[in-house]
């Protein structure tokens, strides 16, 4: 045994690496573009630590698994979607009920003018829950090509629906793939309760998500997740057509944006995407191809967890206030913010329960 040195361990030990390397690469599901990373935010500026967020009221606490968003309907109820593919609702009187069971993993809601429950189900499209709890399909195709991952919508004062398709390329299930990839493959669509048809708005978006009308509706804002940015997309007036950045920059991924009660300004919920542990994952793409095949690692370094921001943007795309948990104490994974009167619910994907920020109540 006297051939087995310390060289000739070091050099299978490479030859297996560089096979098991190689292997990763083959098999791997993306194929990485650029970098995309920007370097991890200073708790400053426009966004100090306060832990506000470790304030919020636990709605449901134990009945809600991970209420990505929420809605409210003119009668003061307020929904929900869970993971477990539940739409719960509670009551002005504070009490919870099972409302509808759509199945999969429903994100994106939003009441219609007319009252019903518009959801955005990844898989099988735009859904509408009438009053008497009928399912059917809006939309799940684009001339006979299927939507694959609806994410967020809003409705307009003319019926229209716009609403984002996160991927093109990936589902639901794999988000995290399109995130490692670093190709925009994002939509904004549009959906025409006249002519029964989608259309394309915008295409080439970096994980295409909340959506929002501003308060005269002549833009549509709709966030990039790992492009830390969201656009307004103008669909009345000179600008009709073309698109702007609304605020960039952001300390993380923008997830749901939502209109303020003041009518000029949004309620962005961001998402702990920029955080020194995984910039070496970004600039090295063999990292993002191992991530991939074994997304789990990314956990390790507390992607979803351990934060929690929301801010509050102007039309001029000014960050007028934040909110954070900066350790995750209370709520992380804050994937929505929805503003009701006084208080601003809160959606997310870690917890069992609707948080509520008394905003009267909150120290400027």
């Amino acid at each position: 045994m006297d051939w087995i040195t310390p060289s000739t361990v070091a050099t299978v030990l490479s030859a297996c690496l560089i096979a098991w390397l190689l292997q990763i690469i083959a098999y791997s599901p993306i194929s990485p573009g650029a970098s995309i990373y920007l370097s991890e935010y200073k708790s400053e500026g426009p966004f100090p630590k306060n832990n506000v967020l470790q304030t919020v009221e636990k709605l449901g606490e134990g009945f809600l698994d991970g209420p990505e968003d929420s809605a409210v309907d003119s009668n003061g109820l307020i929904y929900t979607a869970t993971k477990d593919g539940w739409i719960k609702r509670m009551h002005p009187n504070g009490s919870w009920e099972e409302w509808k069971n759509l199945g999969g993993s429903p994100l994106g809601l939003t009441v219609s003018k007319s009252g019903h429950l518009i959801v955005c189900d990844p898989a099988r499209g735009l859904l509408k829950v009438s009053h008497d709890e009928e399912v059917s399909i809006i939309t799940s195709e684009i001339e006979g090509e299927k939507i694959r991952f609806v994410d967020a919508v809003v409705e307009g004062s003319d019926g229209s629906l716009y609403f984002s398709d996160a991927s093109t390329k990936f589902p639901y299930t794999n988000w995290v793939w399109d995130c490692l990839e670093g190709v925009p493959y994002g939509r904004l669509l549009k959906y025409d309760p006249t002519t029964k048809k989608t259309s394309v708005l915008l295409d080439g978006l970096g994980f295409a998500n909340g959506v929002a009308l501003s308060a005269s509706e002549d833009y549509v804002a709709v966030c990039e997740t790992w492009k830390f940015r969201c656009l307004k997309y103008w669909i009345k007036g000179e600008k009709s057509g073309k698109t702007e950045v609304l605020v960039d920059n952001l300390p993380g991924g923008p997830d749901n944006i939502n209109l303020a009660l003041d009518g000029q300004s949004f309620w962005v919920a961001i998402l702990k995407m920029r955080i020194k542990e995984l910039q070496f994952m970004f600039n090295y793409p063999i990292f993002r191809h191992i991530f991939a095949r074994y997304p789990a690692i990314i956990e390790w370094f507390g992607f979803s967890k351990g934060w929690a921001m929301v801010v509050k943007v102007g039309e001029d795309g000014k960050i007028i206030k934040s909110f954070d948990d900066s350790n995750g104490k209370v709520i992380s994974f804050v994937t929505s913010a929805m503003e009701v009167g006084e208080y601003l619910y809160l959606g997310n994907l870690n917890t069992k329960f609707l948080g509520r920020l008394n905003l009267n109540k909150v120290r400027e």
